[in-house]
């Protein structure tokens, strides 16, 4: 192993190479990319993404992106293509190349069996006087002066430009076919954009466990709701109606003040105007107005009834973060 190098200057130098390459690229986002895009967009099948090596594993990237954003994508290993799995590619699907010399042999062995499906074909390669890109339609210029390896041989800077080139074709496509958050949220069910997405306050929200005290309640009625209920507050109703709120610490602050606590009612107590949320709401819009309004609860309602508490330590059991 060479010693006395500069790790941080050769990273630091890697990462303004790839910098300098994929501003190049959007010179190269003109008529052409949008044609590509209006063909995908209106097309009724599939973008079939073919390629191997490094590219194919960027392939299967792009097509990860393409589908979770709402463009229906398969992809295809060369070798495999050869083997039988043309089979999977239908008569209404549009085929993408992905070859940075464009001469890959598994990939010009593919083209006259694709052109005699008459599909249409794009290529994304780094050389524009390649086999592939004289017979593909359409071509996706990811060239690059060199790769960002200082022997010029491993993909870096290449595999670089064909995965945001990638990147452009899918959010593109987002935009022009308008997928929407609420889209995203039907694709993604699981994990942390799952539970961002999907997860609603009446999940969390125990409608057996609602703190309510009366206006003219005590305060030993107010403690023993807040203490039994575990929620930090308890809500004020009026004829089942929202009066207002009373949290621990507007108890401590009380308490500070030294008042004549046997006189004090909840209506003396309380805050008006309590921060609410609708039951159908986002959990993660939840989190988000009790990070706004520096507080730990919220008041959930339906239609102006009220339903309960959510608590931030509720929230904070489900990974949303």
């Amino acid at each position: 192993m060479k010693k006395h190098l500069n790790i941080i200057e050769i990273a630091k130098n890697l990462i303004n190479e790839q910098s300098i390459s994929l501003n190049s690229l959007q010179h190269r986002i003109n008529d052409n990319f949008q044609k590509i895009i209006e063909l995908i967009a209106s097309n009724s099948g599939r973008l079939v993404v073919i390629g191997l090596g490094k590219s194919g594993i960027i392939g299967k990237k792009i097509v990860a992106t393409l589908n979770s954003t709402g463009t229906l994508a398969s992809f295809i290993h060369a070798s495999d293509a050869l083997h039988g799995d043309l089979g999977n590619i239908n008569h209404n699907d549009i085929v993408l190349f992905i070859s940075k010399s464009g001469n890959t042999e598994e990939l010009k062995k593919l083209m006259p069996l694709i052109e005699n499906m008459g599909l249409e074909t794009i290529v994304m390669t780094g050389n524009l006087d390649s086999y592939l890109a004289l017979r593909c339609r359409f071509i996706l210029d990811v060239s690059v002066i060199k790769e960002s390896c200082p022997n010029n041989l491993a993909p870096t800077t290449s595999t670089t430009m064909q995965l945001v080139m990638g990147d452009a074709l899918a959010i593109s496509l987002l935009k022009i076919k308008n997928f929407t958050q609420q889209d995203f949220a039907k694709l993604h069910p699981g994990g942390v954009l799952g539970n961002r997405l999907n997860l609603r306050v009446n999940e969390l929200c125990d409608r057996n466990n609602r703190p309510s005290v009366l206006l003219d309640d005590d305060l030993e009625k107010v403690i023993i709701e807040i203490s039994s209920k575990r929620l930090g507050a308890t809500v004020v109703l009026n004829n089942k109606k929202i009066s207002g709120i009373i949290t621990d610490g507007d108890l401590r602050r009380m308490l500070e003040k030294n008042q004549e606590i046997k006189k004090i009612k909840a209506r003396d107590l309380m805050s008006l105007n309590p921060k609410i949320i609708d039951k159908d709401d986002l959990v993660y819009e939840a989190f988000s107005r009790m990070k706004q309004y520096s507080i730990t609860q919220l008041v959930v309602v339906s239609k102006h009834d009220y339903v309960g508490i959510i608590h931030l330590h509720d929230i904070l059991k489900y990974n949303i973060f």
